[in-house]
């Protein structure tokens, strides 16, 4: 598996061709959530004050995503931006925010972030939520923050996920430890909820 990462992450990663180009930097993350895959980027320019492209970047002209920056072939990959958000929604207006809920009912929390699959597999493999307190009890104030895995399938009913219940039996505290449980690395970085 490719390195994780989240989303909000991505915000401000360079875009660059492969002769190495600067092309843009990532405005936001347009994705699938019920499809688990990234369907591409909003730009922005590369100044201190640009604004908004109206160009974006779909997922297929994308060559790798990598930790520093988002390579690509060359700029002719770039299309209509409202094209491109026609079906799906930026990560911040679809995904942040919504109820993450189990198919028994259970609230688990409320997005933060969503995880991300680097180089070129563009997945949505988990989720990092604002945990509710019958999920993982704490003060109200610190609610406790934790990653939770995507799940084999995941609904999308309104504004609510709705997971498989074996999905969020096991969540890590930090991106290491959710990388080494969704790799399945025996025990690293696993904490058991009922």
């Amino acid at each position: 598996m490719n390195e994780l990462m989240t989303a909000r992450s991505l915000t401000t990663r360079p875009v660059v061709t492969l002769g190495g180009d600067a092309v843009a930097h990532v405005k936001d993350t347009v994705c699938d959530a019920a499809a688990a895959r990234i369907t591409g980027f909003t730009l922005t320019g590369r100044g201190l004050l640009s604004g908004p492209l109206k160009e974006g970047l779909p997922w297929s002209a994308v060559y790798a995503l990598g930790h520093d920056a988002v390579m690509v072939r060359g700029r002719q990959g770039l299309v209509s931006a409202a094209a491109m958000t026609t079906h799906q929604q930026t990560v911040r207006a679809r995904v942040l925010g919504a109820r993450v809920v189990t198919e028994a009912g259970t609230e688990v929390g409320t997005v933060l972030d969503v995880v991300v699959e680097g180089g070129t597999g563009g997945r949505v493999v988990g989720f990092r939520v604002a945990a509710s307190r019958g999920f993982a009890p704490g003060p109200t104030r610190h609610r406790r923050r934790v990653y939770v895995p995507r799940g084999e399938t995941l609904e999308v009913a309104g504004r609510d996920l709705v997971m498989p219940a074996e999905a969020v039996r096991h969540v890590a505290d930090d991106l290491s430890g959710f990388t080494a449980l969704v790799c399945g690395a025996p025990g690293a970085g696993r904490g058991s909820l009922p």
